[in-house]
């Protein structure tokens, strides 16, 4: 392993996936405003995910639909500029 090119930073933070609830505590180097208290009873940062493991159809064996066509179209609707 190459030395002095990885990150000397690592700290415990939570991350958790917002579509099924789900948290699991890691290291990482991720920046984050949000602390989250966890079941160890110390703060940690909580690094938002919109999918994981335990969430993704690949792992989970389930065909889940994520809405990011409606998501699109109010974005289309609401900044659409008007043609005159």
């Amino acid at each position: 392993m190459k030395q002095g090119i990885h990150p000397e930073n690592y700290r415990f933070v939570v991350f958790k996936d917002m579509s099924n609830g789900h948290s699991f505590l890691s290291r990482s180097t991720t920046p984050s405003r949000e602390t989250v208290k966890w079941e160890d009873g110390n703060e940690y940062p909580l690094i938002k995910l919109e999918i994981s493991n335990t969430s993704h159809p690949f792992y989970t064996g389930k065909n889940v639909l994520v809405d990011t066509a409606g998501r699109i179209d109010k974005f289309n609707k609401r900044y659409k500029k008007d043609a005159k």
